[in-house]
């Protein structure tokens, strides 16, 4: 039986958490991930796990940052002034925008991780930076 390597075609159900065990992302109640492995179509750590593995296999893998989402970067969190917030959006911690000029089709997803009544606190790193993940994968076919 074969064994998953680079360039194939594979699918596999996945089941993603942090290290304590709070679920981020499952697909064993919906449709399979399909990928091919290398492509960068998946976070790193993921799509090397899935490296030789056969059809059938289960594994569980832990992918630190660098492998995953990448570090917390503190030059990523800024302040802005309260006015700068459009007055039609109300914003609340955990809230998340995307900013940027109007003519520029590419926006910057942020999140509000902190308010006052003169400063928003802003986020631009991906909610799971600088955490280490944990994944349940089982690798269904081989193509």
């Amino acid at each position: 039986m074969s064994r998953a390597s680079y360039g194939d075609t594979v699918e596999i159900h996945v089941v993603e958490k942090l290290e304590d065990g709070t679920p981020i992302y499952s697909t064993p109640n919906r449709d399979p991930l399909k990928f091919t492995i290398g492509e960068g179509e998946l976070i790193p750590g993921l799509e090397e796990a899935v490296i030789g593995m056969r059809p059938g296999e289960k594994k569980i893998k832990k992918v630190e940052p660098d492998q995953a989402f990448g570090p917390h970067k503190d030059e990523y969190v800024f302040k802005i002034d309260r006015y700068c917030i459009p007055p039609k959006i109300k914003p609340e911690v955990g809230m998340e925008l995307d900013m940027g000029r109007p003519e520029d089709p590419q926006k910057t997803r942020v999140r509000i991780i902190e308010l006052t009544k003169s400063e928003v606190t802003m986020d631009m790193n991906h909610p799971l930076a600088g955490k280490d993940l944990v994944f349940d994968i089982e690798l269904l076919s081989l193509g």
